[in-house]
């Protein structure tokens, strides 16, 4: 588990001044420190969030009586759609989970999981939100580190973090014919944008790497959590008269 670990880690690829570096022999004596790392706690809540949201994804498909392919493709683009997207809009080549197929397969079962354990999921549905509140951040800062790796604009790096923690919710309402849940309920791209921007701003502030990336994400997941736990929401617009 720990080498596998330790090639996502490298796989998430972050700006090249902070790529961990491997000696020979490290994952076999990385032991309890192991989550010590940034990156490793990033990396290990991807792959629990990328499970979670490919969950939730074969969750809405069943909403549309869906067969077992509609489900697992729902699941798929749910989880891993909003890395796919940010890598075409990159032009980041090969796409990430072409060259890590594990990814595909655990989010394929975690998709054909939620079919088994469905009655069971009403009772886990905090569970779940708080899932989802960390993988929204991790995508982002991971979006965001992608990016920055690329010598991207500022601008680009905000909306690489964004599209890679959102597209995949967008991505499966609209195939599940609803209104993105993103665009509708309490705020969630907007805790999106708020990480980015304040990974961002202290990248250029000179904060050390590690520091950034734990600072960013205790912020984010606080300001998501609050959000749900308080109903926070965005103003809403509202149109409901006819031009002719």
């Amino acid at each position: 588990m720990f080498e596998t670990l330790a090639q996502a880690a490298r796989h998430l690829a972050w700006p090249a001044h902070c790529q961990p570096i491997f000696p020979p022999g490290f994952a076999a004596h990385l032991g309890a420190s192991l989550f010590d790392h940034c990156n490793y706690m990033l990396t290990l809540i991807y792959l629990i969030a990328i499970t979670a949201e490919a969950m939730t994804g074969a969750l809405a498909a069943g909403r549309r009586n869906m067969d077992i392919f509609g489900v697992t493709v729902i699941a798929f683009l749910t989880a891993l759609g909003g890395g796919t997207v940010r890598d075409i809009v990159l032009g980041r080549y090969p796409i990430g989970w072409t060259q890590h197929p594990e990814y595909v397969g655990l989010v394929i079962a975690g998709g054909l999981a939620a079919v088994f354990v469905a009655r069971y999921m009403k009772r886990l549905s905090r569970v779940f939100l708080v899932l989802d509140a960390l993988g929204l951040i991790a995508f982002t800062i991971i979006g965001c580190g992608v990016a920055q790796s690329m010598d991207y604009h500022p601008v680009v790096v905000v909306m690489a973090g964004m599209i890679t923690g959102i597209a995949g919710g967008i991505l499966r309402d609209v195939l599940c014919n609803r209104v993105p849940v993103v665009f509708r309920q309490e705020l969630y791209a907007s805790v999106s944008f708020a990480v980015a921007l304040l990974y961002l701003g202290l990248i250029k502030l000179g904060v050390p790497h590690d520091l950034n990336v734990l600072a960013s994400f205790a912020v984010g997941l606080a300001i998501r959590l609050a959000a749900i736990w308080r109903e926070w929401r965005l103003p809403v617009f509202m149109y409901r008269h006819d031009l002719h």
